[in-house]
């Protein structure tokens, strides 16, 4: 589940982070009682107003702004609220912005220069232990570090067993170049921020930037925050988090539904049963000349009511053209399924409009054949893996 920037700083508050202080306004008119509050907490003289969506690149796309008084953070303020925000990471038509995060301005003048960090913590699927990825380079071009100088970034995986060791805390802060003061608070950060990645179950950090203020504190002036929805039982306060506004609609309806489904650019339907099967038909559609439309796995009770729950999610996205249906009968009967796509057809009547290729392999495959070739609908059937294939590539093409 992906959090708001302010949410995810939330979570390190609660364990100690330093973070940037801000509240979140998502009308206009609380603007200056904000500002007032902020300044009255933190003695800050300029603001920083920040869009909050699900998705990275915001500066970039004008969804960051500083503001140096009250008139300039209420125009502000006012232009962000209800603005299609386009960065990066969202579509061409953007994201509808309906809160904003208003925080103290950190880049104070001081004895030394400010300078920003990358770091964050996720899973190494290699070592299957947890990774502190970091940087010099921090800032909204962090990308291009990634893509032209990776030897800039450094890795330090941490073993599960033991957490972060102390040595490990002051390897980091010494591969960031700091010295004094701030070699010793970036290893109470580094601690702070990996204690709490662990407490909340989360699947990612990335603070970026990690800010080194002109006083030499540390603090997390970003926050991006995914947390592993497997343990969201353990964290109901967190659960109440989720922002519905954010997500796809069709793929909230398939989670009520207990679909498991995620919305992809493509022109060829999924509908799978099991995890590994739907990456491998994913594969398929690709090496055919396709793009995948969804991942879509039924699970193993694919009877007509699922199978045309799946159906209409999939039509959903006007971009499909064909539908893939790839299901491996081992837990349920193809027979079963067979008749579960045909009373599905018959019920969506002229709703399906594009052509199904349906594979079906395991308990009664051949009595499944037979159902699917005999309904006398836009179904066609294929039995082996390139079979399906080359019946893509001749209907979308």
């Amino acid at each position: 589940m992906n959090l708001h920037e302010y949410q995810g700083k939330n979570i390190l508050a609660e364990h100690g982070v330093n973070i940037q202080r801000g509240y979140v306004v998502s009308d206009k008119k609380d603007t200056m009682k904000i500002a007032n509050q902020l300044v009255d907490e933190t003695g800050t003289k300029w603001f920083v107003v920040k869009a909050q969506i699900h998705a990275g690149g915001r500066g970039k796309g004008g969804g960051v702004k500083l503001a140096k008084n009250s008139m300039e953070l209420e125009n502000i303020v006012s232009n962000i609220l209800g603005m299609h925000l386009i960065t990066p990471q969202t579509t061409k038509e953007g994201k509808l912005v309906n809160k904003v995060l208003i925080t103290e301005d950190v880049y104070y003048p001081g004895q030394t220069e400010p300078e920003e960090f990358y770091i964050s913590i996720l899973l190494n699927r290699k070592t299957g232990k947890n990774m502190i990825m970091y940087s010099t380079e921090g800032g909204m071009d962090i990308e291009s570090v990634a893509e032209k100088t990776p030897e800039l970034i450094f890795y330090e995986d941490i073993d599960p067993l033991l957490g972060i060791l102390p040595f490990q805390s002051r390897k980091i802060a010494f591969n960031l170049g700091l010295s004094g003061k701030a070699f010793k608070e970036m290893i109470k950060f580094i601690t702070l921020l990996y204690k709490s990645y662990v407490s909340s179950d989360s699947s990612l950090f990335e603070i970026n930037p990690v800010l080194k203020t002109s006083d030499e504190k540390i603090m997390a002036v970003d926050a991006k925050v995914t947390l592993d929805d497997n343990a969201l039982f353990r964290h109901k306060n967190y659960e109440s988090w989720r922002d519905l506004k954010e997500e796809n609609p069709v793929e909230i309806e398939a989670r009520e539904v207990g679909l498991n489904y995620v919305d992809l650019d493509g022109n060829v339907g999924c509908m799978v049963n099991g995890a590994g099967l739907a990456m491998a038909t994913m594969d398929l559609i690709k090496q055919s000349g396709g793009e995948p439309a969804n991942f879509l796995d039924v699970g193993g009770t694919a009877d007509a009511e699922r199978v045309e729950t799946a159906f209409r999610l999939i039509l959903k996205d006007e971009n499909v053209k064909a539908i893939l249906v790839n299901i491996f009968g081992g837990i349920v009967r193809c027979d079963r399924v067979a008749n579960g796509i045909v009373s599905a057809y018959k019920n969506m009547g002229n709703t399906i409009n594009i052509p199904i290729i349906v594979r079906l392999q395991g308990t009664n495959s051949e009595i499944a054949k037979d159902i699917i070739d005999n309904c006398g609908f836009k179904v066609y059937s294929a039995i082996e893996f390139q079979e399906a294939a080359n019946k893509i590539q001749e209907l979308i093409n």
